[in-house]
């Protein structure tokens, strides 16, 4: 599993701003308030109703469950992405949704009545097994697991048996569980074949989309109003799935087994391409695709023109728009991102729905990067970790109105918000109190920064151990204004 990214550690730099020469002229101000008049992209709600600002929350591995995004819609969040979930750790989910390399699944289902728009995010190193896992996510799973594992591995199927180790959420072991599982029954062998077995003709991928479209209607449900309050525990159906799926070919994790994934994949653009076709072609026509890349794998020229052919080819099939991190994948998180060159891609691609992410830490900086680059929204990543607050800011902003900073008393509603619907996500697990109580942890140290003691407050977060060291750090630090 990816640990969380701190902003204080030696794999992130601290914030500081983006490479963006002359956007010191810019007034954020008045950019907001232009896009409050005007409105956003119009395509961006007609593609996802209810998308209706021009931010939203990025996917944090570690952090993006369904308690910090149902927190962030409360504060004027309009669109949330789950964190990168593997594609093996989908198609190897015995028990459902469980824990594997990529991040506890169960905290990706779409969290009850609010938690939607949600787009379901992806990655791997295998176009048959990156459609199944999409559509598996597409149908929150209401088929057997072997029938997506069929699906993956087909007739002519592309890798050898592979076995996946699995833990529930709060640790207990599952075991290993055997990718081809069933596999051979229906499909036949997993033996090697090259990648032409999964081009759009392929007997794999007809398989895929008559499958999703004998599964699908003809239009999504319409959403349900937001809920002013959470429901426990929070659970999902197929007609709360996601709104879309978005593929990652952004994070700087390592290769596995010198196969690409996730930001190698920008070193490798014949890899990536075909991995977005296969999931455009299994995914229903109704659940729009979307991918997330970063501005190039290095800082060369050819790398640069790589990232601009995945982008024309994912906009050729069909996708619905592009996030770029303006950080190359060898920076992994460290240093500044560079808003000149994410301007001068926005500026080859004029017509695209492009979206922006890095360096974004206030609410100014959201329009900021919009002035300066030319992006129809941005992606809010590490900022918004123990700030949903960004968001009704940024709103504010939008509506000529003074953001505030939170107030003691919002503090604390929040922070008590969120171990409650911490809870929600765990529940069901073993010592669901304790890990929630660790999972508060995280939140709360960042959360401390709005804090008049964020010293003594983030020593006092980082003793959590139980619910009622959770319930004395708010009586300590969080019952009235102090000066």
């Amino acid at each position: 599993m990816i640990a969380p990214m701190s902003v204080e550690s030696n794999n992130a730099t601290t914030p500081s701003p983006a490479v963006a020469p002359g956007s010191e002229d810019i007034d954020p101000r008045r950019t907001a308030e232009d896009l409050g008049k005007v409105g956003i992209d119009p395509r961006l709600p007609a593609f996802v109703p209810g998308f209706d600002a021009p931010f939203f929350q990025a996917g944090l591995a570690g952090y993006s469950d369904g308690a910090m995004r149902i927190i962030a819609r409360r504060h004027g969040c309009p669109y949330c992405v789950t964190e990168a979930l593997l594609d093996r750790t989908l198609l190897a989910g015995g028990r459902g949704f469980a824990k594997a390399d990529l991040g506890d699944l169960h905290d990706n289902v779409p969290g009850g009545e609010e938690d939607h728009p949600l787009a379901g995010q992806i990655m791997g190193s295998e176009p048959a097994e990156m459609a199944a896992g999409a559509l598996k996510m597409v149908e929150q799973g209401t088929r057997h697991d072997r029938e997506y594992r069929s699906m993956a591995y087909a007739a002519n199927g592309s890798f050898a048996p592979t076995t996946q180790h699995l833990r529930l959420p709060g640790g207990e072991q599952l075991g290993r569980v055997d990718l081809c599982e069933d596999a051979n029954d229906e499909w036949g062998s997993c033996d090697p074949v090259d990648h032409q077995a999964h081009t759009p003709g392929s007997p794999l991928l007809r398989a895929l989309r008559v499958s999703a479209r004998n599964s699908s209607s003809d239009s999504s449900p319409a959403h349900p109003p937001a809920s002013p309050s959470s429901t426990l525990p929070l659970t999902a159906s197929p007609s709360h799935s996601f709104s879309s799926i978005d593929i990652n070919l952004a994070c700087p994790v390592k290769k596995i087994a010198s196969k690409a994934r996730g930001g190698h994949w920008l070193a490798e653009p014949d890899g990536a391409i075909r991995i977005l076709e296969a999931v455009r072609e299994a995914v229903p026509n109704h659940i729009h695709c979307t991918v997330k890349l970063r501005r190039a794998f290095d800082d060369t020229p050819e790398m640069a023109s790589n990232c601009d052919r995945i982008l024309a080819a994912a906009f050729d099939m069909g996708y619905a728009w592009a996030t770029v991190h303006a950080r190359t994948v060898e920076q992994k998180y460290i240093g500044p991102s560079r808003w000149d060159v994410l301007r001068d891609i926005v500026a080859r691609h004029p017509d695209r729905i492009i979206f922006g992410s890095g360096d974004v830490w206030s609410a100014p900086d959201i329009f900021r990067m919009i002035a300066y680059t030319g992006v129809k929204a941005v992606a809010v990543a590490r900022g918004c970790i123990g700030n949903p607050w960004i968001f009704r800011q940024a709103r504010d902003l939008m509506a000529g109105r003074e953001p505030a900073p939170p107030t003691i008393a919002e503090q604390a509603a929040v922070l008590r918000e969120h171990f409650a619907l911490l809870l929600a996500v765990n529940h069901g697990a073993r010592h669901c109190e304790t890990t929630s109580s660790r999972q508060i942890r995280k939140f709360g140290i960042r959360f401390a920064s709005h804090h008049p003691r964020n010293k003594q407050v983030r020593l006092a977060m980082i003793g959590v151990e139980s619910r009622e060291d959770w319930e004395q750090v708010l009586a300590d630090h969080y019952t009235g204004e102090p000066a």
